[in-house]
Parts: structure tokens; C-alpha cells; sequence
């Protein structure tokens, strides 16, 4: 690859644009022998990553590695929806990540080759070299579109890091959501928790709400000493500890002992009469086994 145009990419982060190569005297034909050797991936016409930094890139990393490449070649163009929320570095679930969306200076909205485009005038921030509406706006987007539990996930990571608060939201909520929309929007604020760690965390709680258990979120246990046993994700009856495990955390040496000192730690609340339910990725996909062994272990 053309020392110029590496260098170049890199500082834009791995990506580029048919307009940036030629800047640095890179012909087309050029970037086509690129892209057949593997080098570079053509996302879209004119947008381009570097081939060692696609293949390294997952679920909305890849997103936000298409939408920069899409933007630079687009710099009129603003990234919204989930492809506001993956520049924002924001975890995503229930969304398509092979769609750019975008506002553009069009009538309607346009899907053509992995890019959605549709008018409006939001405002914009810069991201990464290209532009976005802001967090709060591009959350709302989703949750018009592809429901709460995909609008769940990124709010929840966005109120931990202080990235949007409520008020931003409920500001987005005045102007992009319909009257019929209200209860919806209500809904979204009242489960956000930005004491949630992880998406599966915040799947774990929005499922929770919809099979109608109660739980407190992030509770500290200790033992008739009152000395410390653990945080858990969730409480559930005030008896019932409910976890979300990803899995994987227990790889390798490493993983051994963490899953060890986690069987240690599980002893100790049972010991003190607390029920442990663990839940993985495939259980969040089976509401009826959930429900089921919850119901199981507030019994006992």
C-alpha cells in the first residue's frame, strides 16, 4: 500500500475516501488493485477502510468504521440513528449494522448500497473527522425504529459515562416523537439505569420488566458481620440474585480463576440464603425458560 496514502488513512482512522487517495496522487487504478489484493475494502463507492483494520473490527466497530468511510466520501451528509450512536462508540443490539443512516439534503428517504438517507435539519456535532446528531436525538431514532430494548442498551451506556444525561433525551423526545409515541418515550426514561455495566445487563432488567418480577439493580450484599460479599446485578424478591454472564471472562488461565473466585463468592450467598440465577445471551433470546427458573427459585 502507497506509504502516503497509509499514513493518511491512519490519521483519519483507518479510513478513507476516493478523494483522499487522489489528494495523495493515488490514481483509481490504483485503488482497485488495492482492493483486489485485500489491502483496502471498498464499503461503498468512494469509501474505503484499510483492510487489516476491517477485519479487526466488530458488531458496531464495523458500523462506525462503514459510516466514517461513507461520511468522508459524503461530507455533506450527518450520521443518524445507529450510525450516530456507533461514532458516539456507543454498544448497539437489535439493529442492522450493514446501513449507513444519514441525513442529506434529499426529499425522501433513499435505501441504495447500504446507505439510508432521509432529510431534516437536526443539529450536528463532530465525531471522529465526520458528523453526527447528538446522542440523545440519535437514540430517539432508534427507538422510533427498532423499539425499546435497542434503545435500552446505548442509553444505559451513554447515562454511565456521563455522555448524554435525561434531560437530553427528553429534549430529543419533544421534537422527534409523535403525541402517539408519549408512553413509549415515558417508558424508555423510566428503565434507564445508568448503574448498568454491559448490554446484557440492561437486556437482563428490560426483560425482567416485561415477565413483571421487581428487582434493585447493583445491590451490595453483606453477611451478619456487615462485611462485604458482593455486588449483583440484580435482586430479585429480595431473596433471588440475578446475573448476567457473558461468558467470556472464564477463557484461558485467567478465565479459571475467575471462575473459581466466583464459585467461591456464589457459596457465600447462598450461605446466607440467597437463590443465584445466571443467565447467558441464548436465555435472554427464551423469556419462557427465564421466567420459569425464576419462578423456580423464589418458590425454593
Amino acid at each position: 500500500m502507497d506509504a502516503r496514502l497509509h499514513r493518511l488513512a491512519m490519521d483519519l482512522g483507518g479510513v478513507f475516501s476516493t478523494a483522499d487517495a487522489r489528494h495523495v496522487d493515488v490514481d483509481d487504478a490504483t485503488l482497485r488493485a488495492l482492493v483486489r489484493s485485500k489491502e483496502v475494502v471498498r464499503v461503498r463507492r468512494g469509501a474505503y477502510v484499510v483492510g487489516e483494520i476491517w477485519a479487526a473490527a466488530e458488531h458496531e466497530d464495523a458500523l462506525r468504521l462503514r459510516t466514517k468511510a461513507v461520511l468522508r466520501a459524503r461530507r455533506a451528509d450527518v450520521a443518524t440513528h445507529q450510525a450516530a450512536l456507533a461514532l458516539h462508540r456507543l454498544p448497539l443490539h437489535g439493529v442492522r449494522l450493514d446501513v449507513v443512516d444519514a441525513q442529506s439534503n434529499v426529499s425522501r428517504v433513499r435505501l441504495s448500497a447500504g446507505l439510508r438517507t432521509q432529510p431534516g435539519d437536526l443539529p450536528s456535532v463532530n465525531v471522529e473527522g465526520v458528523r453526527a446528531v447528538r446522542i440523545g436525538h440519535a437514540i430517539v431514532q432508534v427507538l422510533l425504529r427498532s423499539g425499546l430494548e435497542a434503545a435500552v442498551v446505548p442509553l444505559d451506556a451513554a447515562l454511565r459515562t456521563r455522555a448524554c444525561v435525561i434531560e437530553d433525551l427528553e429534549a430529543a423526545l419533544a421534537v422527534l416523537a409523535p403525541k402517539r409515541h408519549a408512553a413509549l418515550g415515558a417508558t424508555l426514561i423510566s428503565l434507564a439505569d445508568p448503574k448498568s455495566d454491559s448490554p446484557g445487563e440492561s437486556r437482563t432488567r428490560l426483560l425482567l420488566h416485561d415477565l413483571g418480577f421487581s428487582w434493585r439493580s447493583q445491590v451490595v450484599i453483606c453477611d451478619e458481620h456487615d462485611e462485604f460479599v458482593a455486588k449483583v446485578d440484580f435482586l430479585v424478591g429480595g431473596r433471588v440474585v440475578v446475573e448476567f454472564d457473558g461468558l467470556q471472562k472464564y477463557a484461558g488461565s485467567q478465565g479459571r480463576a475467575a471462575l473459581a473466585a466466583e464459585k467461591r463468592r456464589e457459596d457465600r450467598l447462598r450461605a446466607l440464603g440467597y437463590a443465584v440465577v445466571r443467565l447467558t445471551w441464548a436465555d435472554l433470546s427464551n423469556p419462557a425458560r427465564v421466567a420459569a427458573m425464576l419462578r423456580r427459585a423464589l418458590a425454593a
